[in-house]
């Protein structure tokens, strides 16, 4: 029979693979907007099978192991954070869908403009994603924090688009309904940024029992600063 630490690492494992499989999902849908190849969006959808499965066996398993095992508090935090990161993480997924359902019509005429801001904003969100996920596996707060702060960058880009394409649906209407559908993908890569932050705030809770979440940055550094300087005493 495994060991309860066995236990808890096999479900992080699983996370860490639900984790993998919905940014590959977001990587494969922003290439096939980029790429202006519909199959790659085939791949997309048939991997949301993989990513639902994962989160009913992450929370089924969460729950059993806190049922039968009288878990001490550390160990009850993994268990309840696990369950919510399984959640943004599914969430994260269905945005890679709706990339890939908001493309569709701007796939069926001429691209309205180079594609330069998008990927980089789709890059950052994704790293976001990864970061958070690494924080998660080494317990690291500070990795965690920069999650945060990269929030920041996707939401600059995001107001960016929005203002280009405005300028173009302005100057033709003729563009409204492509330059709409890049607008609500961007939506959609920001919401996974969101997802990512909503992960990074779960490690910080995970690692020292803050709950961070609602918080501005210099709030959520202040009250760092001020939790490393009371350990010290």
């Amino acid at each position: 029979m495994l060991h309860f630490d066995e236990l808890l690492q096999q479900l992080l494992q699983k996370i860490v693979l639900m984790g993998a499989t919905a940014e590959s999902m977001i990587g494969t849908a922003v290439r096939g907007l980029i790429e202006r190849n519909k199959p790659l969006f085939d791949e997309v959808w048939s991997k949301e099978e993989d990513v639902n499965s994962l989160q009913v066996q992450i929370d089924n398993e969460a729950v059993k192991l806190a049922a039968t095992h009288q878990p001490v508090a550390k160990d009850v935090r993994f268990l309840f954070v696990a369950s919510r990161v399984a959640t943004d993480l599914e969430r994260i997924a269905d945005q890679a869908k709706n990339i890939c359902g908001n493309a569709e019509y701007a796939l069926e005429h001429p691209p309205l403009r180079p594609m330069v801001d998008l990927p980089i904003m789709a890059e950052i969100a994704q790293k976001m994603v990864r970061d958070s996920l690494t924080a998660m596996i080494n317990k690291d707060v500070n990795l965690a924090e920069q999650v945060l702060r990269d929030e920041q960058k996707v939401d600059a880009f995001r107001d960016q688009i929005f203002r280009t394409l405005l300028t173009y649906m302005m100057a033709d209407p003729g563009t409204i309904q492509r330059a709409l559908s890049l607008l609500l993908i961007s939506r959609n890569v920001e919401r996974i940024g969101d997802h990512a932050t909503n992960i990074a705030e779960e490690v910080i809770y995970l690692v020292q029992a803050r709950d961070v979440r609602h918080q501005h940055l210099g709030d959520v550094a202040t009250t760092a600063a001020a939790t490393t300087s009371g350990d010290k005493h």
